[in-house]
């Protein structure tokens, strides 16, 4: 049984909590979010997706705020147009690849700033296919500018993403923000220091004069975890990561069950 009032702001993760890892977003989770619309609820899609991967949610929605790159971009989706970032200084990122080389054997990196993703020749990618097909010996040669993302991948599974986030949390504490949103892929990604799903979406509902019990989030992997400690409320996705539940209020039905439609359903049954 769900309780309080309706909330004025709806922060939601995209894949595993949305959006389905095979096929497309369901039509119950698109008719919930336009009737949260209507209804003058403020959508937010936090992400750690670059703006570039964003069509696919401009096109099936038509509507929302976004928040990508696990915190570190404030996009405007439907005007395709980045309007706040948070990024690493060059000789941060220099200061990671030295530390993470040495405590994560066979880790090799990639690299985002504005539209560009660079990889090293071994960091394997199913996602941005096309993009960079030659990779560079040394991702160091692509540090010319501050970055919104690095991602860390140890290509030989050597470690789970799990793992290299322990490790890597130890090593860069202080200078960079650690997460991941994938157990299997072992794989790490890597912002600016106090950049976090949860730090931007304060920022948001603050400017907006909102509270944390204004808010609801809905998320299933650790980049998730900081939106869902904030909120007033929220909810773990109940096949996404296993210590969502430490941090999420409630737990959500499975992402291919409409778990999330199904508990915004409810929330806007409540007064305003």
């Amino acid at each position: 049984m769900i309780s309080g009032k309706r909330p004025k702001l709806i922060a939601t993760d995209l894949d595993g909590t949305i959006v389905p890892h095979l096929g497309p977003i369901s039509e119950r989770t698109i008719t919930a979010f336009k009737k949260a619309h209507e209804l003058g609820v403020e959508i937010f899609f936090v992400t750690g997706r670059p703006p570039r991967w964003m069509v696919e949610i401009r096109e099936a929605f038509g509507f929302g705020n976004a928040i990508c790159a696990n915190g570190a971009l404030l996009y405007d989706l439907m005007n395709d147009k980045v309007l706040e970032e948070w990024l690493m200084p060059t000789e941060i990122q220099l200061e990671i690849i030295k530390r993470l080389r040495i405590s994560l054997p066979g880790i090799h990196f990639a690299l985002e700033y504005g539209d560009e993703f660079y990889r090293e020749k071994h960091y394997t990618t199913k996602w941005d296919i096309g993009r960079d097909n030659i990779g560079v010996e040394s991702i160091e040669e692509k540090i010319t500018q501050p970055a919104f993302k690095m991602l860390g991948r140890c290509v030989n599974n050597e470690f789970t993403s799990d793992q290299m986030l322990e490790i890597a949390m130890r090593e860069l504490s202080g200078i960079a923000n650690i997460t991941h949103s994938n157990s299997n892929e072992s794989l790490i990604e890597i912002s600016a220091l106090g950049v976090s799903k949860g730090e931007t979406l304060a920022k948001m509902a603050e400017r907006a004069g909102l509270t944390a019990d204004d808010c609801v989030s809905f998320g299933d992997n650790p980049n998730d975890f900081s939106m869902l400690q904030w909120a007033g409320r929220s909810w773990a996705m109940s096949d996404g990561h296993p210590d969502g539940p430490k941090y999420a209020k409630f737990v959500a039905d499975a992402h291919h069950h409409d778990g999330v439609a199904i508990v915004i359903e409810a929330l806007l049954e409540l007064p305003a």
